[in-house]
C-alpha cells in the first residue's frame, strides 16, 4: 500500500561518511573555506549542511527532498539525520568538529550498543509522537539490516522507502531526488515491510538541465 496523500511525513535520512576523503577536508583545522571556518568558530554548523558538504550528491538530494515533502507532525523535526552515537537529529542540529569526530568513533553495526540504543531510544520516542497515519519515510539503504532492523519493528508499516530506490545507486538516487524537487514531484513511497528490497539496476539518468523538469528520466 502506498503511503496516503496528505498525511503527517517525516523523513529519516541516513548519515555521510564522516571519515571520507571529504570530511577530512571539512575537519582540517587549516581550511578556510565558509563552511570549514565556521564550524571552528561559535556554535558551529547545522548537521544537514557538514553532511552534504561531506557527501556530495547523494546527501544533498536526500537533503533537499526532504525538506521539500516534510510534513512534520506537531513537536517533531521533519528531518532527522542518523548518527552512529546520538540516535536521530535534526537536520537543523548545530554541530562542532568534535561532535563530527565523535560520529567516527562509533561505527553504524547492528551489534554494536553504543549507535543501536540511542536510535531505539529516538525512533521510539518518534513513534509515540506520530499519528497512526504518519509516514516516516527512511532515504538510506533498506537491502542491509544496519537501520531497518531496528526501525522497522518500532514503525511497523509507517516505514517506507521510495520504491524508485530498488536498482539504483547512491549518485542516482540523488540526482534523481533533486529533479523531484525541481518539478515538486513525490516519489512512491511504499511500505518497507513485505516489499522487494533489491532489484535489476536501473538505467542511467539523462543529463539534466533548467528547462527539463521531468524526473523520471
Amino acid at each position: 500500500m502506498e503511503e496516503k496523500i496528505g498525511t503527517d511525513r517525516v523523513f529519516l535520512l541516513s548519515p555521510a561518511n564522516v571519515a571520507g576523503k571529504r570530511a577530512k577536508i571539512l575537519l582540517n583545522p587549516k581550511a578556510n573555506f565558509d563552511l570549514a571556518q565556521r564550524l571552528r568558530t561559535g556554535a558551529g554548523v547545522p548537521l544537514g549542511e557538514a553532511f552534504a558538504f561531506m557527501s556530495g550528491l547523494y546527501f544533498r538530494g536526500k537533503l533537499a527532498y526532504a525538506r521539500a515533502f516534510a510534513i512534520a507532525p506537531e513537536g517533531c523535526a521533519g528531518v532527522l539525520i542518523i548518527t552512529s552515537n546520538s540516535g536521530l537529529v535534526s537536520a537543523d542540529t548545530l554541530v562542532t568538529p568534535a561532535d563530527l569526530q565523535a560520529y567516527c568513533e562509533v561505527p553504524i553495526d547492528t551489534r554494536e550498543t553504543r549507535y543501536t540504543q540511542p536510535l531505539v531510544r529516538d525512533a521510539s520516542a518518534l513513534a509515540a509522537l506520530c499519528a497512526n497515519d504518519c509516514s516516516v519515510v527512511l532515504l538510506g539503504s533498506v537491502a542491509s539490516g544496519k537501520y531497518i532492523d531496528h526501525l522497522l519493528p518500532i514503525f511497523d508499516t509507517r516505514l517506507h522507502f521510495p520504491k524508485e530506490f530498488v536498482g539504483r545507486g547512491d549518485l542516482s538516487r540523488g540526482g534523481l531526488m533533486l529533479r523531484c524537487v525541481t518539478a515538486n514531484r513525490l516519489l512512491t513511497h511504499i511500505p518497507v515491510a513485505g516489499t522487494l528490497l533489491r532489484g535489476s539496476r536501473q538505467p542511467k539518468l539523462l543529463p539534466f538541465n533548467a528547462t527539463n523538469t521531468k524526473p523520471f528520466q
